[in-house]
């Protein structure tokens, strides 16, 4: 049987994450959004195979308020919901979380997934896709998200810029700066190897992880977001120079 699946809330993550699995390791909460019953039915079946905890939901309206009382470690939301869209849904999330999250699409247009991860997505799934493909991005988010583990006590001191990495803080002149789980674990990759350059493919592979299957122009997306940030001129910058035609570079220089 062909199980590719056809076009046709918020919270924070939790601090244990899902039901204690056979080994007594903690399994992931995810919260599939999507008013589609089967498509839910078939990512239930295969995440929880994968040994994911699922909950779901049909529309974007009292997501807060439930994964309030039921945090999720990612959330895979579909964009065409009814009332609220899943755009609308992202924004309100990005207002109160940093939870992992993964888009999915019935259109196929680039302005929709820029728009999408702009707002905040940590990736975008267009319909049709396979079900493995969507679980393996999930694996690919959740462990991007852990990176802080194998930093933790490091702290990244830049002139201009320092990163804690075990409290992934940015400070940009000593004032904080607001960015995502993933532009986080792009900047940091970039500031471990100054004056470095790194390919969008060796970029991907580093933050988005090996087993990723989406286009490489996520990486300009969120190195944008980076910029904006940062307040950081590509023309001029203090950060993160591109390398026109292959990839970016950390440019601040030591303390």
């Amino acid at each position: 049987m062909d199980d590719t699946i056809t076009a046709s809330c918020v919270g924070v993550p939790s601090e244990k994450g899902g039901i204690p699995t056979i080994t007594g390791v903690m399994a992931d909460r995810i919260l599939v959004v999507d008013d589609e019953p089967e498509l839910r039915r078939m990512l239930r079946r295969y995440l929880e195979a994968d040994g994911f905890e699922v909950a779901e939901a049909a529309d974007g309206e009292g997501v807060l308020t439930r994964l309030r009382g039921s945090p999720a470690d990612l959330i895979i939301l579909d964009v065409g919901l009814p009332g609220k869209d899943g755009f609308e849904v992202l924004r309100t999330i990005r207002g109160e979380s940093e939870v992992p999250v993964i888009m999915l699409t019935a259109r196929a247009e680039e302005i929709d997934r820029v728009v999408g991860l702009t707002v905040g997505a940590d990736d975008y799934v267009t319909k049709p896709f396979s079900p493995r493909e969507l679980v393996a991005r999930v694996r690919a988010v959740l462990r991007r998200g852990r990176m802080d583990r194998a930093g933790a006590g490091e702290t990244l001191a830049f002139q201009g810029i320092t990163m804690d990495l075990a409290r992934r803080e940015v400070h940009r002149d000593g004032v904080p700066v607001e960015v995502s789980t993933l532009e986080f674990d792009l900047l940091a990759a970039l500031a471990s190897a100054p004056g470095r350059v790194f390919t969008r493919a060796q970029l991907l592979e580093r933050v988005w992880g090996w087993d990723y299957f989406g286009a490489e122009r996520v990486v300009d997306v969120h190195i944008g977001n980076l910029r904006k940030a940062l307040a950081d001129d590509a023309s001029d910058p203090r950060f993160i120079g591109t390398v026109r035609g292959v990839g970016y570079r950390f440019v601040a220089g030591p303390l």
